[in-house]
């Protein structure tokens, strides 16, 4: 895990060392294991670096190959490392101590461009190609790990990080206004549909899945893979074979990504993903020797729980169930009683680089890496896609499918076995799979209530200035009013680059202040590779969700965690309650806000001074969800934001 930088000079001239000791001196924010440079004349390379495999330790990058005049500097955790050795016939005695950046020059010289496609792993690198006079790179195919670049007519900047950049000659700060107006117009957690800007004009990024290359003064960026359904479906011959095909798979993804010399840590809530990842974990470490540290956020004490009998913001009880029934686990329930969202709002805004959305669980989200930091955890799981990948499996929008192909047999069968699970008669489950099943035929019938607007963000100005709404209208990002499905919300998740942008983003920021890597199994490619390869009658079965999962898993969770369908945990259901007695204090620097021109600039202060009225001075914890008290905390959020542009 390192922080990577580098310029090169398109016009051959040698580059200037002071950027360079500019650009690396900017990375000392970060906590390093070693710093290195490179130089070759119009090409700076430069790493801070963080151990955290066996083989990173005393890597000394970048590396120079002197046999084929390659240079490379890397970001990287290589996880299908003996396939690789295997198809690029590495000499067995190379194999065990063999870095991940010499196997990523392997892999360049046997494939070239097409390098990346065989890699799997979290990644950003770049390779100086002497012979060639060619600089090449890429990153990862879910985006796992950031690479911004400025470019030049002159010269080509890229960084792990954005700052760093702007210490460059010449390089200015200023706003992105597009893509800012994207991110107040969004109402969902997605930053941007603008896969290669950033908040920053003219600071852009290599999108997910993408290589770059540059040859005197051109840059040519391309896809080098897709994640999508294959056309042609796994079939297996019974429940169990699926059942067997799956444990193999993601065996397989959480073995490679628990390679590490530090502890293993993992974020453990009481559900399916998080508690699959660290079932599967255990029995590899266990074999080690080594246990296994996880860490779970709780409400605070005094926390009265508002939310429905079918909601859980403590999911205490099945924490505690899956640590007993796995073992060999050191676990921390955290509730940071002396925390919230507000106190964290400049750090975060400082070490993201940019405005944030995930204000709810921000505080325990620091609160956890800090913790893991401290006890010596390198790699730290969870199962942040699960929901999409290893548990998918919508029993109500499969239903609504099942209906409108007329299947009525399959239908009848499958809705009273799930009303039987879920103590719900058919009845009621009928009028909303109609809904789904038929939305344009239902639309007049339910259009009759009053609409429920969400409230906007972005300035009106702004909003024409940019035209982000037209931009905006043929992504799916809570704007359109149409019904939510999920079969398009899996195809979104893995097949639209933003989301993968938004998420690699604050995982690597996150990896660059505490040492600590942020691994997901539940989006390793052949994890979803398979689960894309499965038919939804392997997650959809007798009634039961999720169902590939639950069977998958039998004997590695506890039944009342595997088998639950009727409660959820939900997150960020205090942040509200913790804000309470600091309410005048946010309050105020909201009325602020409203009188500050350079808010008043970007920012829907009309919607911003409703939403302080509707909300008040002394909120209710459950206006934990509501539109007008999130507005009012992202709204701030942006706002500390512009303050950097004075």
């Amino acid at each position: 895990m390192s922080a990577i930088a580098g310029i090169l000079c398109c016009n051959e001239e040698a580059v200037s060392i002071e950027d360079c000791m500019k650009l690396m001196q900017a990375l000392q924010r970060y906590p390093a294991d070693d710093v290195q440079t490179w130089y070759g004349g119009s090409v700076f390379l430069g790493c801070h670096a963080q151990w955290i495999t066996p083989e990173s330790v005393h890597e000394r990058l970048p590396f120079y190959d002197e046999v084929h005049k390659l240079a490379i500097t890397a970001d990287a955790i290589i996880d299908n490392r003996d396939e690789l050795f295997n198809r690029l016939r590495i000499d067995y005695s190379r194999r065990k101590g063999m870095t991940d950046s010499e196997l990523i020059l392997s892999a360049y010289l046997k494939w070239g461009k097409a390098a990346p496609r065989y890699l799997i792993g979290d990644f950003a690198f770049v390779i100086w190609d002497e012979k060639k006079r060619l600089l090449f790179g890429a990153r990862d195919l879910l985006g796992n790990r950031t690479l911004y670049y400025h470019r030049q007519e002159r010269h080509f900047a890229f960084c792990t990080a954005v700052n760093p950049l702007f210490e460059i000659t010449g390089v200015r700060k200023a706003i992105n206004e597009s893509w800012f107006a994207e991110f107040l117009a969004i109402p969902i957690i997605l930053d941007s549909v603008d896969v290669n800007g950033s908040v920053y004009r003219n600071m852009e990024q290599i999108p997910p899945a993408h290589s770059f290359t540059i040859e005197g003064r051109k840059m040519t960026l391309e896809q080098y893979e897709t994640l999508e359904v294959p056309r042609d479906q796994l079939r297996l011959k019974s429940n169990g074979e699926y059942e067997e095909a799956f444990r193999d798979v993601f065996q397989e993804a959480v073995t490679s990504k628990i390679r590490t010399f530090r502890s293993v840590g993992a974020s453990l809530s009481g559900g399916l993903d998080s508690g699959a990842v660290i079932s599967f974990a255990a029995v590899p470490l266990r074999k080690e020797g080594k246990p296994l540290h996880t860490y779970s956020y709780v409400p605070s004490p005094d926390f009265v729980d508002w939310t429905s009998r079918s909601m859980m913001p403590d999911e205490s009880p099945h924490i505690e169930a899956t640590v007993r029934h796995v073992g060999n686990i050191r676990h921390k329930s955290l509730d940071f009683s002396d925390r919230n969202s507000f106190g964290e709002i400049d750090d975060l805004v400082g070490l993201l680089e940019a405005p944030y959305k995930f204000f709810e669980n921000s505080f325990w989200i620091k609160g956890i890496l800090e913790k893991a930091r401290l006890d010596g955890v390198g790699i730290l799981l969870n199962g942040a896609r699960g929901n999409y990948s290893v548990s998918w499996g919508p029993a109500m929008d499969y239903y609504a499918k099942l209906l409108r192909k007329l299947r009525w047999f399959h239908f009848y069968r499958e809705l009273k076995q799930y009303g039987r699970q879920m103590n719900v008669g058919r009845s009621r489950l009928l009028p909303i799979i109609a809904k789904q099943a038929f939305p344009f035929a239902t639309r007049s019938f339910y259009s009759k209530g009053p609409k429920n607007e969400i409230p906007n963000l972005v300035h009106p100005d702004l909003a024409v200035r940019t035209n982000v709404f037209e931009k905006l209208k043929h992504h799916d990002v809570g704007l359109g009013g149409a019904s939510f499905d999920e079969f398009e919300a899996r195809d979104y998740q893995f097949g639209n680059l933003a989301t993968s942008n938004h998420q690699g983003t604050s995982v690597t920021k996150f990896s660059l202040r505490y040492g600590v890597w942020e691994r997901d199994p539940t989006s390793d490619p052949r994890v979803v590779r398979f689960c894309l390869s499965v038919p939804i009658e392997q997650y959809v079965q007798n009634g039961m969700d999720r169902s590939l999962v639950r069977r998958a898993t039998e004997s590695y969770l506890p039944d009342e965690v595997r088998l639950n369908q009727r409660i959820h945990g939900v997150q960020g259901a205090d942040w509200v309650h913790r804000m309470i007695p600091i309410w005048g204090v946010f309050n105020e620097e909201l009325r602020k806000l409203c009188r500050d021109p350079i808010a008043s600039h970007y920012l829907n202060v009309g919607q911003i001074k409703a939403s302080l009225e509707k909300i008040g001075h002394a909120p209710k914890p459950e206006h934990a969800y509501d539109p007008d008290a999130r507005l009012l905390m992202r709204g701030l959020i942006a706002y500390r934001f512009l303050k950097q542009f004075r």
